[in-house]
């Protein structure tokens, strides 16, 4: 498993995923910048993504669903507040319904990925900022961190396929 730290702060309502990678920083970069390969780790096994929106630039947005074994789709959605290729990612996250609108009954926060090269390998670190205590137990309560956790999971054999660095 790459990741090595998950801390919740529900004082500063943070919660932060710490991945290790054997990769570069630009090699991990590509994990969140190429939607294909996006779609391959986003999703917890068993609810593959698919992103029909991908574009990382200021004020762009990103659309994507996961399908559930069952064939149900729960649809997302980012805002891109903040882009440094290839070491920063800021993000506005939230749901969305069946066409891809804001479901404002869910809460939005707010996603900072950093990647920093460590000794030859990438620490990605993954920091969720909600809104409110009431909206981090919201969250929490349905699977975020489990389910995140688990996502990641799959981004190690990516990595390790043969010509993946291309």
């Amino acid at each position: 498993m790459t990741v090595t730290d998950v801390h919740k702060d529900p004082d500063a309502l943070t919660m932060a995923i710490v991945v290790e990678l054997d990769a570069t920083v630009e090699r991990a970069w590509q994990l969140w910048s190429d939607p294909r390969q996006l779609e391959r780790w986003w999703g917890p096994p068993g609810y593959p993504a698919t992103f029909g929106e991908h574009d990382l630039t200021v004020g762009s947005r990103v659309g994507y669903f996961m399908t559930s074994p069952e064939g149900e789709r729960h649809h997302g959605w980012w805002e891109v507040l903040a882009v440094d290729p290839p070491r920063r990612l800021e993000l506005a996250d939230g749901f969305a319904d069946d066409e891809g609108r804001p479901d404002d009954d869910l809460p939005v926060g707010r996603m900072v990925v950093t990647l920093e090269e460590r000794g030859g390998r990438t620490e990605m670190v993954i920091t969720s900022h909600f809104p409110t205590l009431e909206a981090m137990e919201q969250l929490m309560a349905m699977g975020q961190e489990e389910g995140m956790v688990q996502a990641i999971g799959q981004i190690e054999g990516i990595l390790a396929e043969a010509g993946s660095a291309s």
